[in-house]
């Protein structure tokens, strides 16, 4: 069963994406700031990673960076409520595999995170 790590810090949001992604099948554990979401990744192995950029401690993007730095290969789709094109480039130069701007379509994240997963196995 593929593992999900949620970082996102609205905790209604995060309820909601576990509770959905559950439901499809997956494996889901959240983390609430960056600095955790490193520590986690640090002691579990995670299949795939849906990543606030707006978050406490440290960003999405510093979250991004660690992670590649590190040399964490599996797929992190990006969701967040900022819309510049600017920050949607700054993630996938950091080595995001994609980008959603809330508010979102819980299929269309079920069909990016089904895709990831797919390629990222094959």
């Amino acid at each position: 069963m593929n593992q999900i790590l949620i970082v996102e810090d609205e905790n209604r949001l995060a309820a909601f994406l576990q509770k959905g992604l559950q439901k499809n099948g997956y494996e889901t554990t959240i983390a609430n700031d960056g600095e955790q979401a490193i520590n986690m990744v640090l002691h579990t192995k995670f299949d795939l990673m849906v990543l606030d950029i707006g978050l406490p401690i440290k960003d999405g993007f510093t979250v991004l960076q660690e992670l590649r730095n590190n040399q964490e290969k599996f797929p992190v789709i990006i969701i967040t409520a900022r819309s510049d094109d600017g920050d949607k480039d700054k993630a996938i130069a950091f080595g995001a595999n994609d980008f959603l701007t809330k508010p979102f379509s819980f299929k269309d994240l079920l069909s990016i995170i089904e895709t990831n997963l797919f390629v990222s196995h094959n």
